[in-house]
């Protein structure tokens, strides 16, 4: 079966991340957008990331997502956002069936580690068997060797 990475990014960093894992991988690849996108800027887009969080706002999908019954693992990347996954992840996983898939999170992060975020990671993708996750930090002789298993 296929390799699929889906990944959200604002500043490029994941992008960078989810290009390495395709590169390694060959994996397709699909880049998560919001209907509605978040400002441009750090200062900008916290704000309203945090009233995501505080009021459980599931933010509706942009992307259309290839028919995941051809893919078996799907390599999900994202920054952390206060140690968390950003909220557009729920809506992706309310809207599509990850059900008996591997889900391997990545994250990139200035100080969040991966297990921060996994147990949303966990309770989002609760029907798949979820791997450990991996923080990319630009390393790509570590992402090789986590992904050799996967």
């Amino acid at each position: 079966m296929k390799k699929l990475i889906i990944y959200f990014s604002l500043s490029n960093n994941t992008k960078k991340a989810a290009e390495k894992i395709q590169e390694i991988t060959d994996a397709d690849i699909v880049r998560l957008q919001p209907v509605t996108s978040y400002p441009e800027g750090y200062s900008n887009y916290v704000p309203v990331a945090q009233k995501e969080f505080e009021d459980q706002i599931h933010p509706a999908l942009k992307t259309e997502i290839p028919d995941l019954a051809n893919y078996d693992t799907i390599y999900l990347g994202y920054p952390t956002w206060n140690g968390k996954m950003p909220m557009l992840f729920h809506t992706l996983f309310e809207k599509y069936d990850f059900s008996e898939k591997t889900v391997v999170p990545f994250i990139t992060s200035g100080s969040s580690s991966v297990a921060e975020s996994m147990p949303d990671v966990r309770k989002v993708a609760a029907n798949s068997k979820v791997t450990e996750g991996f923080r990319y930090d630009n390393n790509d002789t570590q992402l090789k060797a986590f992904l050799s298993d996967k």
